[in-house]
């Protein structure tokens, strides 16, 4: 059964994920620049800078440590932080409040206590944006977008909201995925380390294998429509899976099979599709590039510190991931 649809929202306050039409467009319109592959491109030093930082660290409090806490996870928070302009020393707070948001063991009380405080943090920062504003994103759009009247601070409020905790949580968990998957196939991370020009390669089967958004996107039929054979009658629900899309098996040939060669992995779902496809995925595809090659770079003797079977999985959260990642070299 599916749940009933809730009410619509008239306002939803820059959460454009869950809008459509021109409502939808007007905030993605607003965010589009600044995620084009050229200006990703422009912060590749700052992201290569954030990683290498994170594996000398990790390096320097010795073996074993905790991948997912020592690497995957400061990697990203890092980086978005940066593009935000919030300040890195509050990480650690944004952290915490977005895996409780992120968690579906997380209570309602704990969910809206976490909501609040970062909705606090963030508004006090936009607020101080407009008198002293940095070369960051937050700053820009309460330039270029509030202070001429186009976009509400309760707007800029939600998607910076989004921002930060979509763009930390998918990531790191993209992140420690990864290097459970190299881990378990040791043989394509010599190869990695051997040849850093195959990553692009790596990444794209990675985002097809680990897929990390498990949860199924609702859809409601507008009209009667066949997808593959079966016919979905107008007024009804549908659930688009996009792990299972990933491993379709009259897409991809032998589907089960890791393989970073192989030539169709670019057709994953793993970043959606169409008009509501994820506007991070050039950030997401940088940091997991250069992230996958520098750990294989700096750390050739990187092996798992238990069985690979034994890792702790958050099998409830919003994206799927790691508890922690022993790790030893």
């Amino acid at each position: 059964m599916l749940n009933p649809i809730p009410q619509k929202q008239e306002d939803a306050s820059g959460l454009f994920i869950f809008m459509d039409g021109e409502a939808h467009s007007r905030f993605r319109r607003m965010l589009t620049a600044e995620f084009m592959i050229k200006n990703i491109r422009r912060i590749e030093p700052l992201i290569e800078e954030t990683v290498v930082d994170a594996l000398e660290k990790m390096r320097a409090l010795g073996p074993p440590a905790d991948l997912m806490a020592e690497f995957a996870l400061p990697v990203p928070s890092m980086t978005i932080c940066h593009l935000l302009g919030v300040p890195y020393a509050d990480h650690d707070f944004f952290q915490l409040h977005s895996r409780a948001i992120m968690d579906r063991e997380s209570g309602p009380a704990e969910v809206e206590a976490a909501l609040g405080a970062l909705g606090g943090f963030l508004a006090e920062l936009i607020k101080a944006k407009r008198t002293s504003p940095g070369e960051d994103l937050l700053s820009r759009l309460v330039a270029e977008r509030v202070i001429p009247g186009e976009l509400r601070e309760d707007e800029l409020l939600s998607m910076a909201m989004l921002l930060l905790v979509a763009g930390h949580e998918t990531t790191a968990n993209m992140i420690g995925l990864s290097a459970l998957a190299l881990l378990e196939f040791p043989e394509h991370l010599d190869a990695l380390r051997a040849d850093p020009s195959l990553a692009p390669g790596l990444v794209e089967e990675l985002l097809r294998y680990v897929t990390v958004v498990r949860t199924g996107l609702p859809r409601l039929a507008l009209e009667d429509a066949e997808i593959g054979g079966r016919l979905i009658r107008e007024g009804e629900g549908a659930v688009a899976m996009l792990s299972l899309a990933n491993r379709d098996g009259s897409v991809f040939k032998d589907p089960e099979l890791f393989d970073p060669q192989r030539k169709e992995a670019h057709r994953h779902m793993a970043f959606g599709f169409g008009l509501h496809q994820c506007i991070g995925q050039p950030l997401a595809r940088a940091e997991l590039r250069v992230a996958l090659v520098e750990l294989a770079r700096r750390f050739p003797g990187l092996r798992a510190e238990t069985t690979l079977a034994d890792v702790p999985k958050r099998h409830m959260a919003v994206t799927f991931g790691l508890g922690e990642l022993p790790v030893t070299w």
